[in-house]
């Protein structure tokens, strides 16, 4: 069943971000009155602050939580739960939530979403593919070689792309209700294979180099990284890309009915766009 189109907006936590500007501007394509939860925003959500939390939600139908930084950072999972409370109090039942693949700490706050008793939808998320345009690996791919610690062990990259569609379906019609759908993307590529065929899109020459995660985190912390987002990303390579995740998912082909894109056709388009050109 597709929800009818009312004039309670729709809530997207991170409308800003990688997958939430993507969502909000599905929404609102097909019609759907949207509104953006930020700090930037009015009105204003912030998670480290719940008192913003209440306004954010009043009069709203359906949300989408995206949690900031990870949900792999203490006290993710009981932020989420405190926040689906305060939305479930505000009347709004429906709940979609990204989570990420292969992290102990996001199925513990996926299992919390479910026992607050909202109408959940989970949407597992692999590695995105955007990290290498519009996120951290960015800035080295410009400069033509990425040291990382990521070794043989392989990924399945999704596209962005994919997962807003995913969302923006769950967000719309009731059939997802309840469903928990692991996305990812078409083909197994490890690091190294991701930035040659960004490399190849490009027409750059980029090295991929790989360094020791140690080595890694004095790189990041000498650049002036805070040590909260050194941790994370050490994390998600040294654990998260241990080779629990070399494997596809179907999560898209459930909810959409359609095959992933594929990392090449992510490397060619963005490619056009110029983003990892010098300068």
């Amino acid at each position: 069943m597709t929800y009818t189109r009312t004039r309670q907006p729709i809530l997207v936590l991170g409308g800003t971000g990688k997958t939430g500007n993507r969502v909000v501007r599905r929404l609102e394509a097909r019609g759907h009155a949207v509104r953006i939860g930020s700090r930037s925003h009015e009105p204003r959500f912030d998670w480290d602050d719940a008192a913003t939390w209440d306004r954010a939600v009043q009069g709203i139908r359906a949300v989408y939580i995206t949690y900031q930084p990870d949900l792999a950072v203490p006290g993710a999972v009981e932020t989420v739960r405190s926040f689906a409370e305060t939305a479930l109090k505000a009347g709004v039942r429906r709940m979609v939530l990204l989570s990420g693949r292969g992290e102990e700490e996001a199925e513990r706050a996926e299992q919390a979403l479910q026992d607050t008793g909202a109408e959940w939808t989970i949407v597992r998320a692999s590695w995105f593919a955007q990290n290498f345009s519009e996120s951290f690996l960015l800035d080295a791919l410009r400069t033509g070689e990425v040291a990382l610690p990521a070794g043989p062990t392989k990924e399945p990259f999704i596209d962005a792309e994919d997962i807003a569609d995913v969302v923006v379906e769950a967000l719309t019609d009731a059939s997802h209700i309840g469903r928990l759908y692991e996305v990812t993307g078409a083909r197994l590529l490890t690091f190294a294979d991701a930035i040659g065929e960004i490399s190849e899109a490009s027409g750059r020459a980029i090295r991929y180099r790989e360094i020791a995660a140690e080595d890694y985190a004095a790189q990041l912390a000498a650049h002036g990284v805070p040590n909260a987002y050194v941790s994370l990303v050490t994390y998600l390579f040294t654990t998260v890309l241990d080779g629990r995740n070399a494997r596809r998912g179907d999560g898209v082909q459930r909810a959409l009915g359609r095959e992933p894109r594929d990392f090449a056709t992510y490397a060619r388009e963005t490619a056009t766009t110029g983003v990892w050109n010098i300068g």
